[in-house]
């Protein structure tokens, strides 16, 4: 049963998304083996990203030698079109799973199987954060390696006739290079940008300095979203490190961390408003990606008590309370909840919710939607579900329906 058709039916039997174009704001890609060394001119065709066998082990590679990732296609998508279940994923390559995963033909006849008009696109090779490429201590093959990513994105956009759309990596540990990197991709009709955030694990300077300033003047400029997708920077990718307990297993490490995961996006949403980047840039926007909806109520509650209670400082600098910042500038993203869509919808209204499916990744909703967020969905009035599967979406990427 494809995912939307799980979507379609409610107790009466009509039809839920009659009108509707679903968005999904977060999906992945495999990425092939000659994504780089297709494209890379000669001088750097050996030292870009490629695999290579690493202690009798084939891993991906940058810079001739250096491993930045295990040889996966992070798909649990069988060539079949069956869902892979646990950890047997991490061993399959681009190979042995669906084309889907890879191939944006493919990818698109996948949507239209799901019912689903278009997707946003994230790396895994680079890191959800692009904070792999830092391995490489060559600062030009680093931002080669950033843009031939970003080349082959904006080709898989154009073929796939925009229903896929890939957001722009960053240099983002040269704040001019980046600047230089959002008007290219721009300019190539890229949607938005994807970008680290903690900076300061490699010593720069956060993300609430006047360092990055320019960076925030060319999204606002170019009207380009800030996407922080989870596990993107190198102390909060923390899978199989200090979130779960040592004496777990691998499924039970891989379920207690993605769940903690989930929740890391806070971090960035918190700092982001307290130190005033929000309100330096109300046109701004900012998204929370595969992070669950959820956990928004409490913190932006907490954030607001706190501000009171700890920080009284702050008010006069402030023009807003941090909930209200979210409502004007933040978006966060659903994909298995059901009671909590429906309680953050009630403390935020539709206009910060948008939908995902985090195809082809082990929480993906493929192939079918989990009966919680059918049931919530259904309890929606038409205009709600439009706007969270479609319209805030639609608008913030500049996607027409």
């Amino acid at each position: 049963m494809a995912l939307i058709e799980d979507v379609r039916r409610d107790a009466d039997n009509s039809d839920l998304i009659d009108g509707i174009k679903i968005i999904d704001v977060d999906s992945h890609w495999s990425e092939q083996h000659d994504l780089w060394t297709s494209r890379a001119p000669a001088k750097y065709r050996d030292l870009v990203p490629q695999v290579a066998e690493v202690n009798g082990q084939r891993r991906w590679v940058v810079d001739g030698s250096i491993p930045i990732a295990t040889l996966t296609a992070a798909s649990v998508v069988g060539p079949d079109g069956s869902k892979i279940l646990g950890t047997r994923f991490t061993r399959l390559d681009v190979d042995v799973v669906h084309r889907a995963s890879y191939e944006p033909v493919a990818r698109v006849q996948m949507l239209d199987e799901l019912g689903i008009y278009a997707q946003i696109v994230y790396p895994n090779i680079a890191g959800f954060g692009n904070q792999n490429f830092l391995k490489v201590a060559d600062v030009d093959l680093r931002l080669a390696c950033v843009e031939i990513y970003n080349d082959a994105a904006a080709e898989m956009q154009e073929i796939s006739g925009g229903r896929l759309l890939p957001m722009a990596l960053v240099p983002w540990w040269d704040i001019d290079a980046s600047v230089r990197e959002i008007r290219r991709c721009h300019a190539m009709g890229m949607r938005g940008v994807v970008t680290c955030s903690n900076p300061q694990d490699i010593g720069m300077d956060d993300l609430g300095t006047a360092t990055w300033n320019p960076f925030w003047d060319v999204c606002v400029e170019l009207e380009m979203p800030v996407n922080f997708h989870i596990g993107s920077s190198a102390s909060v990718m923390d899978w199989f490190g200090r979130t779960p307990w040592p004496s777990m297993n691998g499924e039970q490490k891989l379920s207690v961390g993605s769940a903690n995961l989930f929740l890391g996006n806070a971090q960035v949403i918190g700092n982001l408003i307290y130190t005033g980047v929000a309100e330096r840039y109300p046109d701004l926007k900012f998204v929370s990606v595969e992070s669950g909806v959820g956990w928004i109520p409490f913190f932006l509650e907490a954030l607001d008590y706190q501000m009171y209670e700890t920080a009284p400082g702050e008010r006069s600098k402030l023009s807003l309370l941090p909930s209200e910042y979210f409502r004007r500038q933040f978006f966060g993203c659903f994909w298995f909840e059901s009671s909590a869509l429906t309680r953050l919808l009630d403390v935020l209204g539709p206009n910060n919710v948008m939908f995902e499916t985090d195809f082809p990744h082990p929480t993906c909703l493929y192939p079918k939607s989990d009966e919680r967020v059918r049931r919530s969905i259904g309890e929606l009035d038409f205009a709600t579900r439009k706007r969270i599967l479609q319209d805030n979406a639609a608008e913030l990427y500049k996607i027409p329906v």
